[in-house]
């Protein structure tokens, strides 16, 4: 039977990992829109460095997000509530799917985590749910079961408007979100050329309000909307500053978003590289999986 604790802790690693998940990718539908100044950006290495910064970032978005895959390695502070690492490989052609190993380094979940005897867990993302793998005291709490199952569809369920959001962005992520958000706050701004890990890249900054660009970059409700942007207030949450960092394929190589919280500091960096790595990803044996669902409906042991 389930002891209130490890439910608390399935909880916890239902929002942890799929944030980490949004963070690293930072995703929605890459349609991209129009611009009037946008540019194809084909047929050119280094189209985006020598565009305007709204032009630039068409050509950007539209390379990246055709790009499919990447190998991933990011960073997330959210307050007092976690700091992580993450890294692995994620694809994003056909919904996201992937492989990450996430440690978490401080905060309320490292704690959490330690309890149930480590601090690091594979996560596996597929079109229609992700899993996290804990570790053997969890699995003892479990019948022996040591992967927990999210369908997408609980999560809307369980969250309200921050769980469909939640849900929209994990079924329709990209890397090139963050490229999005700056275009469509209009607030963009080249900031020079730099090297990031010994590569030439070109470096873009801008501030996006977190409420108003989540309905532009979600297919949520107007109600879901409304209940995301109450959670979001609720949380402190209002304006967020991305940069992003671009090589002269004009693929995003890094990115970090960085905004306020009710409980501290929110951050989080990304690196991307290998794009287009083949990325492989099998859903784990049923027979040593708990469902996150059955888990929240199962009566506490105590």
């Amino acid at each position: 039977m389930m002891s209130t604790y490890a439910r608390r802790v399935a909880v916890s690693i239902a929002v942890a990992a799929a944030l980490t998940g949004v963070a690293a990718c930072s995703g929605s539908d890459s349609d991209g829109g129009s611009d009037p100044a946008s540019g194809d950006g084909k047929g050119k290495s280094g189209t985006a460095s020598r565009l305007s910064p709204i032009a630039a970032l068409r050509s950007v978005e539209k390379s990246t997000g055709g790009a499919d895959s990447a190998q991933v390695e990011s960073t997330t502070t959210m307050g007092t509530m976690m700091s992580m690492k993450a890294d692995g490989t994620l694809g994003w052609a056909d919904g996201l799917t992937g492989n990450l190993t996430i440690t978490y380094t401080g905060g309320t979940m490292a704690d959490q985590m330690r309890q149930l005897g480590t601090t690091s867990m594979e996560a596996r993302y597929l079109p229609d749910a992700y899993y996290a793998k804990m570790g053997d005291k969890f699995a003892e709490q479990s019948g022996g079961k040591h992967w927990i199952k999210y369908a997408y569809d609980d999560l809307a369920r369980l969250g309200g408007g921050s769980g469909a959001y939640m849900k929209d962005q994990m079924q329709n992520t990209t890397p090139n979100q963050s490229v999005k958000l700056l275009l469509a706050s209009g607030d963009v701004k080249k900031v020079g050329e730099e090297k990031v890990r010994g590569e030439d890249t070109t470096h873009y900054s801008g501030t996006v309000d977190v409420a108003d660009l989540a309905g532009q970059s979600s297919n949520l409700s107007a109600d879901q909307l409304a209940d995301l942007k109450r959670q979001l207030q609720q949380a402190g949450v209002t304006t967020e500053t991305i940069d992003i960092w671009v090589n002269d394929d004009d693929l995003l190589v890094k990115k970090t978003e960085k905004g306020e919280l009710a409980t501290g500091s929110m951050s989080s960096t990304a690196y991307y590289s290998d794009y287009g790595v083949d990325v492989s990803v099998e859903e784990p044996a049923a027979g040593d999986t708990a469902d996150f669902k059955d888990l929240m409906q199962t009566q506490p042991a105590g």
